[in-house]
């Protein structure tokens, strides 16, 4: 069970954080956008929406109604919308209805992009709360936290207290070893020991154009869409950027280059950000590394610079490039030797490798216990002693983390099957090793 020093500093550094939330801005400039972004996107809204009051307009762009009330009066002017109905309160509380004027301009800027929602967050002020985020967020991971973290894990000292320093250091790693052996669990873990939360923006504004980085997959808001709106208004948060849980970003077998750039819709004509800018602030891992469909050597190569500098380099379709913090602890989970995947170059920034190795006799059994208790059967010492000579011995099989989870669902299955009580016996894990392993002997016919 965690002490109360250790919950108490998980509090500050959450306090510490929270502190950090941008502050909502009350006038155009200090969004840091223009004009022209916001007259689009309240013409595109009204065009969607037909009519909507001055609040309404400004709860669904994000922003307080003195950023958007320029953009309001300049299309009213034009006479791109009109005033329909309203208190004597003022602009914010009179209702706006587009015009056919309005309509056709928004119609042009529907087909340069469609974006339509929260405004976005100029690249400067993002790129600011990232190195102010980087500075402020506490690096208390000290042994006892570690082994805390990992405590529903059956892992040797060695490598607990290789994973817990680079995760203080926030440096990326290597996490290798033979198959089954929970690397894929320890690098999940790892987000358990990130203190803190984290303000993710709906989208960005680089130049006109807009990227959206919020990922309603990988990001966790720490609130539902309701608390989070009310709770920012009463801090004073800026509703453009949502409260969420340092992120945690897997990909596997799927990951591409094209993974890690700018992905451009010719139909919506807006960005959706790369992986590594989704797991800005959190962990990205890269699960079965060296099985990509793209080669070890090509990805390894996009990630040289931004490990070393922190920095990651993006392109817009211009061909125009621009900096991005690239703040992350990247884990690359792999059961193929590290030297044959990357040479000593890109080895030398990695600076730590993580070695899981199988696990002995008496961890084997412990996790074989652990995953009885958690499914609600007794365990028995000398059943799995009796396995591991009738069975693994003879055999000559190696021990592996994952064996006593899957053979201990592959014979509750059984059991379930034939009708049979719900408990281990050797006729069932007799059964579920000979479907779990591979015997491609075939046994020699029988003469009568």
């Amino acid at each position: 069970m965690m002490t109360r020093v250790l919950a108490d500093d998980s509090r500050d550094a959450a306090d510490r954080t929270t502190a950090l939330l941008p502050r909502c801005p009350t006038t155009m400039e200090a969004s840091g956008l223009g004009l022209d972004l916001f007259i689009q996107l309240v013409l595109k809204l009204l065009h969607f929406s037909g009519e909507l009051t001055g609040i309404e307009i400004a709860k669904r762009l994000g922003v307080e109604f003195s950023v958007i009330e320029p953009a309001l009066d300049f299309i009213k002017r034009l006479h791109q919308c009109e005033i329909v109905g309203g208190s004597t309160l003022g602009g914010a509380s009179f209702r706006y209805r587009i015009t056919d004027s309005g309509r056709q301009r928004a119609m042009l800027f529907l087909e340069n992009n469609q974006y339509v929602g929260i405004a976005p967050v100029p690249l400067s002020q993002y790129v600011a709360y990232l190195l102010a985020y980087r500075n402020a967020v506490p690096r208390s991971i000290t042994r006892e936290r570690v082994r805390q973290a990992f405590s529903h894990l059956v892992l040797s000292e060695r490598v607990l207290d290789q994973v817990g320093p680079a995760i203080g250091a926030a440096h990326s790693m290597f996490v290798y070893g033979p198959p089954g052996n929970g690397k894929t669990v320890i690098a999940q873990a790892i987000r358990g020991l990130l203190d803190g939360e984290l303000a993710v923006p709906y989208a960005l504004e680089v130049e006109g154009n807009i990227i959206r980085l919020f990922d309603p997959v990988n990001h966790e808001p720490i609130e539902t869409a309701t608390t989070t709106t009310s709770l920012s208004r009463e801090l004073g948060h800026d509703r453009r950027w949502v409260r969420c849980k340092r992120p945690l970003v897997m990909v596997g077998g799927e990951l591409t280059l094209e993974s890690l750039e700018l992905s451009y819709s010719k139909t919506t004509g807006f960005y959706t950000a790369p992986i590594q800018a989704v797991a800005n602030g959190g962990v990205l891992v890269i699960d079965d590394f060296g099985r990509q469909r793209c080669s070890a050597r090509d990805l390894l190569n996009r990630w040289i610079v931004p490990l070393e500098s922190r920095v990651d380099f993006l392109t817009l379709n211009n061909g125009q490039k621009f900096e991005l913090p690239f703040l992350l602890l990247v884990v690359f989970a792999t059961n193929i030797r590290p030297s044959e995947l990357v040479d000593e170059a890109f080895l030398r920034r990695i600076h730590y490798k993580v070695f899981c190795e199988s696990p002995t006799i008496a961890d084997f059994k412990q996790i074989f216990s652990m995953c009885c208790a958690e499914r609600g059967i007794a365990y028995d010492d000398a059943l799995i002693d009796d396995l591991l000579q009738r069975y693994y011995r003879p055999r000559k099989l190696a021990l592996r983390g994952c064996h006593p989870r899957d053979l201990l669902d592959q014979a509750l299955a059984q059991a379930a099957y034939l009708g049979e009580e719900r408990r281990l016996t050797t006729d069932l894990l007799d059964a579920a090793c000979a479907s779990y392993f591979v015997d491609d002997t075939e046994p020699a016919p029988v003469f009568a």
